[in-house]
């Protein structure tokens, strides 16, 4: 290939570039000034040049801009993958504010430069047209996942989170290259197009079903879809809060994406059929089994929870239920609504996880009632609490309701409620009461309740971590207010 070639693939790459530098520095500058420092002083400068890093490639996201297929179709530069680059930028910025004087985590440099490296797989995954780069993407950000789920070695419960997590997800990887290798022999290829040309011409082969029930597996589990979540409560509850954090929102967002771009623009001709009976083999109704029993046991399970990281997984199986809908009208309806959904959800999510952070620094944020009195002992974390919670539970004008509606309505959109994904959107609909009642149980300990004897009088709130939970809560609100501006990019 020319100079020209590789001139084009540095300039679609250049995120990812400057996020791999900004993890290379980050460590650099802490081995060279770090001996010596309390944790706290190593920690300021490393999440601050992490943040510079985020910026860096945030322009050169914008700057990169909307194209076609880079470097022979390994890549593409659409509205797609640009608004996910940005949306994994922003969400893994504001888990990085949310870092600040956290003098309890141990190797603060590491922690930030594998918190940028698993970025750069989100952003890889975002626009990778080839199996062999999504795959690499998607394990070079689940390895970094696996290591800061990990993180807090003084914490069983942490380590237990990263071995489930690890274990999991390496099942999954073998599940998904199967499936991967199975396609390669069907077509001959590893390029998306080209397989979706293949396949075009070719009948349902035994093979293709048994890759198509492999690639649904791996997407279940990354997804935190029932029956594969089983992993994500003990990796929500063990976790530290921004390890947490992150997996809940930019991983999330990052997997749909890619799994939305293989499976319609890729195996779209796979489908099958569900929008009205009979219906016809095809990755879609294993994926509308997967979006029922999602909802089923995710908000079913949140009702049984008391810990207030364990009703957020079981949540974000619900919410993953919820987004598989959308993935399955994405064929119609483009892939708007799944985006809108899963960016907004992340940012509910990083915002909550925040807080919690935040009080667990003043003492304690396990169970429900350690967040009694949240309005006395910081008015500000409990405002932010509200909107976030709100915006998971689908109240307007906030953005969690525009993107269940936008994803209900697509799916309506198929065959109304005469076929089973309208069924499954009215059951999804009627679900959303159940996730109502345990979402307001969280803001009658902020809002209502009485704070604890033994809880802190004041929680102080550093100040980068206070700007980072604004930021996402104004987010929240604006998008809730405007969500065309974010819809219309994909029209």
């Amino acid at each position: 290939m020319n100079a020209l070639s590789y001139a084009e693939l540095a300039r679609a790459f250049l995120p990812e570039i400057n996020l791999t530098v900004g993890a290379l520095f980050v460590l650099g500058f802490d081995l060279a000034t770090g001996r010596g420092k309390t944790t706290a002083q190593r920690l300021r400068p490393a999440v601050f040049f992490g943040m510079i890093a985020i910026i860096a490639a945030l322009y050169a996201t914008i700057s990169a801009g909307v194209g076609g297929p880079v470097f022979g179709g390994i890549f593409s530069l659409d509205a797609l993958t640009l608004a996910t680059r940005l949306g994994v930028l922003l969400l893994a910025w504001l888990t990085l504010g949310l870092l600040n004087d956290v003098v309890a985590l141990r190797h603060p440099a590491e922690y930030v430069a594998i918190i940028l490296l698993a970025t750069a797989g989100f952003t890889l995954m975002a626009g990778a047209q080839q199996l062999l780069v999504a795959f690499l993407a998607l394990e070079l950000a689940s390895l970094a996942l696996y290591i800061l789920a990990g993180w807090d070695k003084t914490s069983p419960q942490s380590a237990e989170a990263a071995l489930k997590y690890f274990l999991f997800g390496a099942m999954s990887a073998a599940f998904l290259l199967f499936g991967f290798s199975l396609l390669y022999g069907v077509t001959g290829s590893i390029d998306l197009p080209i397989i979706a040309m293949q396949i075009s011409v070719t009948s349902m082969s035994p093979l293709v079903v048994v890759a198509l029930a492999m690639i649904i597996v791996a997407f279940g589990y990354k997804a935190a879809a029932a029956p594969f979540h089983l992993w994500a409560p003990d990796a929500y509850q063990g976790a530290p809060a921004s390890s947490a954090a992150l997996i809940a929102s930019a991983s999330k967002l990052a997997g749909f994406v890619f799994f939305l771009r293989l499976l319609w623009p890729g195996l779209g001709f796979t489908a099958g059929r569900i929008s009205e009976l009979p219906l016809v083999v095809g990755w879609a109704p294993m994926v509308a089994l997967l979006a029922l029993a999602s909802l089923l046991v995710g908000n079913f399970g949140a009702l049984a929870q008391s810990n207030v990281r364990r009703l957020l997984a079981y949540s974000a199986i619900a919410h993953a239920g919820a987004m598989l809908l959308g993935v399955i009208a994405a064929g119609r309806a483009g892939p708007g609504p799944v985006f809108y959904y899963a960016a907004t959800y992340g940012l509910a999510t990083v915002g909550c996880f925040g807080v919690v952070a935040i009080v667990e620094r003043a003492g304690r944020c396990q169970n429900l009632t350690d967040l009694a009195g949240l309005h006395k002992r910081s008015p500000l974390l409990a405002g932010c609490l509200a909107v976030f919670v709100l915006s998971l539970a689908g109240v307007p004008p906030l953005a969690g309701f525009f993107g269940k509606f936008s994803v209900f309505a697509s799916a309506l959109k198929l065959s109304g409620l005469h076929g089973p994904v309208g069924w499954l959107a009215f059951a999804a609909i009627a679900l959303s009461a159940v996730g109502l009642y345990y979402y307001l149980l969280i803001l009658k300990q902020a809002l209502v309740a009485a704070p604890q004897e033994n809880a802190a009088t004041k929680i102080e709130v550093p100040v980068q971590a206070g700007l980072a939970l604004l930021i996402a809560g104004t987010l929240i609100v604006l998008l809730g207010l405007f969500p065309s501006k974010i819809l219309q990019l994909f029209s």
